[in-house]
């Protein structure tokens, strides 16, 4: 058994120590996220080095640096999807986006980053949804501003180089209805209220929109909900990358899936983009400098990572030469882990701080020129979608390049 039943209690004493789910991430006493305790007790697998190798012989391209360096972790029946690759069979990728503020950070990007890679290399179609309706409902925004900020935040994902020929990106509010709404009612009539409350921790004292959403973000996951792309195609298997926090959502998809007539979907998980301020979980929305945003300029850029990375480097000179930089907790080194392209580079840079031989400010100096080219790259991109760009990705048409 994959584990998908486990989530039906809640298990006190493990959440007691760390507190994964779509809304919040927390370690007790602000200590780390233990990703092998998640992996044991979400049930899903850990990606291992037969898998990545497999998707370099399979795709004939270098492995993403997200995929060879552990960004991307746990799986679920990701060697089934490669499996029905090998043999002939296409899929299509799903992942999405909650829009709850005007800019995104570095670490909204990196599922969009694996997700562009993973259509490039199989080239297959991919849907991309706007949870505008579960932010309007979790962060009290107007339905005027939820839909206002997923139109923004459509243009940072498409800046990502998406391409259009094979994407087609949602808003739940625009798209609701029709075939996507009967699967969302297949699904929800397959979960219980004590199971909806074991996955997600609901309470009675919370509102039922958001007891009646998870069927929302459940169904992309079945080619049926998208009648103008995959009309015929009710047997096409689907690729879900995105964070770990989303699996309790696919736990409970891949419970009601085969009730109902469809394939479990894939996942592909990766783990969350630490902030500045050291790996306590993910980043917080409030406090701006606890994270590297796409509007930052080069300047606010190089002034946030050297005012607030923390460092695993030594409080003197003279001490660092001698004990050298603990790269377990430094940022910097994490944040190139992510961001640093050249494998080389980042183990030559490890092996330097590590014995002192490199300083702490040496090393934020190449983090602040590798992700000011990133930011700069990004909004140079994005400066070209116009609201017109937005308009032909969101709409309804049959994708031309699909499985070309």
């Amino acid at each position: 058994m994959e584990g998908e039943k486990r989530e039906t209690q809640n298990q006190a004493a493990e959440e007691e120590d760390q507190i994964v789910n779509p809304w919040e991430v927390a370690a007790k006493d602000g200590g780390k996220i233990d990703y092998d305790k998640l992996i044991d007790k979400f049930g899903c697998q850990r990606l291992d080095q037969t898998l990545i190798d497999r998707v370099h012989r399979l795709t004939g391209r270098l492995p993403h640096v997200f995929l060879r360096r552990g960004v991307f972790f746990a799986h679920r029946d990701f060697n089934e999807i490669l499996d029905a690759y090998e043999k002939g069979k296409k899929f299509y990728l799903y992942t999405g986006r909650g829009p709850s503020s005007e800019a995104l950070h570095l670490g909204h990007l990196v599922p969009f980053m694996f997700t562009k890679y993973l259509q490039d290399v199989f080239r297959v179609p991919l849907v991309i949804q706007l949870t505008d309706d579960e932010k309007c409902m979790w962060k009290n925004l107007t339905v005027e501003e939820s839909q206002r900020l997923a139109r923004e935040n459509a243009k940072d994902i498409i800046a990502c180089g998406f391409d259009i020929t094979r994407t087609f990106i949602f808003s739940d509010f625009d798209y609701v209805g029709g075939a996507f709404y009967k699967n969302m009612v297949k699904v929800a009539k397959c979960v219980t209220l004590n199971k909806v409350q074991g996955i997600f921790g609901f309470s009675g004292e919370d509102h039922i929109g958001k007891i009646s959403f998870p069927p929302v973000q459940a169904v992309p996951s079945f080619p049926s909900s998208f009648p103008h792309l995959f009309s015929g195609k009710d047997d096409l298997r689907c690729l879900i990358p995105c964070a770990i926090d989303q699996d309790p959502y696919f736990r409970m998809t891949r419970d009601a899936a085969p009730r109902i007539g469809y394939h479990k979907p894939s996942l592909i998980e990766s783990t969350f983009f630490p902030a500045l301020q050291g790996e306590t979980g993910k980043m917080s929305a409030s406090d701006p400098n606890s994270a590297i945003y796409v509007t930052d300029s080069v300047k606010v850029i190089k002034s946030k990572i050297n005012k607030y990375a923390f460092s695993g480097g030594q409080d003197s000179v003279e001490k660092h030469r001698q004990l050298g930089a603990n790269l377990e907790v430094d940022i910097s080194v994490k944040y190139l882990n992510f961001f640093l392209e050249d494998d080389a580079e980042l183990e030559h840079i490890k092996t330097e701080y590590a014995a002192g031989r490199m300083l702490t400010g040496e090393v934020k100096g190449r983090l602040g020129s590798v992700l000011s080219e990133i930011v700069e790259r990004h909004r140079a991109a994005r400066a070209s979608v116009t609201d017109e760009v937005v308009d032909a990705f969101m709409a309804a048409r049959p994708l031309p390049n699909m499985f070309d």
